[in-house]
């Protein structure tokens, strides 16, 4: 799956079997033939259409035929995953990534071996569709000691009140996990919530410039009952969540550079093809440098989110370091979005270019899954062992 544009230095090929590889590729494929088509007007009517997901489901991108478990359950393949669907289109990466990502690193991660063991083959095939509930309406960066989500436990059901929002997906999926702090002890619980369930809102948040089809909600819980055996067992506190965090950066920071990846592609085409003064666009001098930042900004991404996988996948794991892999690879996206569309002139505004795309899409992706600042306070502490969060 070496691509002579982007993947200048093999990084696939050095971190992936051929089975794997062949499985990115078909996706690569379906992304291009059946999806890709859809996006233009699905970004500028700003709905995702029920065929992307039609068209991604039966490639069985969490257990994919013919590729060894152990290698389809590695930070590596995930992220070449993510890498993948985000070089084509970020709402659809950002979408199947909150299935593949947020909700099943909830169910695996946070909940009890048993709980697992019943629910995650029902995520991997989609039959149980869900979504992550952690941002709030005033609570973002400052969520650790802000969530204002409340649950409180009456014998074996919990009753949960507060307000969710920015949560992608929420209108399509059966299942909410909801973080809430438990009223008795003042720790955050995780809870399985049917999206039917009475005292359920869900209203779809509408006014975006980025991430157009992909449907962000606000979602408010008033009263809600969930039974105990719906709970988390494995989140009974913040630094339980923060472990999942930790593990859902890194695909956030794969995402950024197959963005990157994107960008590219759509330049280096439209530079190609077009002709100004007499000559083709590609041969100006000042163009090729524009191509070239663009390209060492998506080869020194691929190395970092690459070693950071390779670290996760031999056991570290640490919050700087997946930390630096967003903050950087978010940079570096926001980077290479504005030289594509600035490489296309007027054209670059136009959504059948793709540029205009990536350009609105990396200032989303620069700031969900933790803002450039508070990433780089996150890195900053490791580096000094000094907080200077507020």
């Amino acid at each position: 799956m070496t691509d002579p544009v982007v993947d200048r230095y093999g990084f696939a090929e050095r971190h992936l079997g051929a089975a794997a590889r062949a499985a990115l590729a078909r996706l690569a494929e379906t992304l291009e033939r059946d999806i890709r088509p859809l996006m233009d007007d699905a970004w500028d009517r700003a709905v995702m259409p029920g065929e992307v997901l039609d068209a991604l489901i039966p490639l069985r991108l969490m257990d994919p035929p013919g590729v060894d478990a152990d290698e389809v359950d590695t930070s590596m393949f995930s992220g070449f995953r993510c890498f993948t669907l985000a070089r084509s289109d970020v709402s659809v990466a950002t979408m199947y990534t909150a299935q593949a990502g947020l909700f099943r690193t909830a169910v695996r991660h946070g909940g009890s071996p048993e709980q697992a063991e019943r629910w995650d083959p029902a995520v991997r095939s989609f039959e149980m569709r869900g979504v992550f509930c952690l941002t709030e309406p005033d609570h973002g960066s400052d969520i650790a000691g802000g969530l204002a989500t409340r649950a409180r436990r009456q014998g074996d059901t919990w009753v949960i009140d507060g307000e969710k929002r920015w949560v992608g997906g929420a209108d399509v999926a059966d299942v909410l996990a909801v973080f809430a702090r438990d009223e008795a002890d003042g720790q955050v619980k995780a809870f399985l919530v049917d999206r039917h369930a009475p005292g359920v809102d869900i209203r779809v948040i509408t006014g975006k410039v980025s991430l157009r089809p992909m449907q962000n909600a606000h979602i408010t819980l008033r009263g809600v009952r969930v039974e105990e055996e719906r709970r988390l067992h494995g989140v009974n506190s913040w630094r339980d969540v923060a472990g999942l965090l930790r593990r859902m950066r890194s695909d956030v920071a794969w995402i950024a550079t197959g963005l990157q990846a994107g960008a590219l592609d759509a330049a280096v085409r439209y530079t190609t093809s077009r002709e100004q003064f007499g000559r083709q666009l590609g041969g100006f001098q000042l163009v090729q440098e524009k191509l070239a930042r663009m390209l060492g900004n998506v080869t020194a991404s691929l190395a970092l989110v690459t070693a950071l996988s390779a670290n996760q996948d031999a056991g570290v794991w640490s919050d700087e370091n997946s930390a630096l892999a967003k903050m950087v690879t978010a940079e570096r996206a926001r980077e290479s979005a504005a030289l594509a569309r600035e490489l296309l002139g007027g054209n670059g505004l136009l959504l059948e270019n793709d540029a205009a795309r990536f350009f609105a899409d990396a200032e989303a992706v620069y700031s969900y899954e933790g803002t450039h600042e508070i990433n780089a306070l996150i890195v900053g502490r490791s580096l000094t062992g000094a907080s200077a969060f507020a």
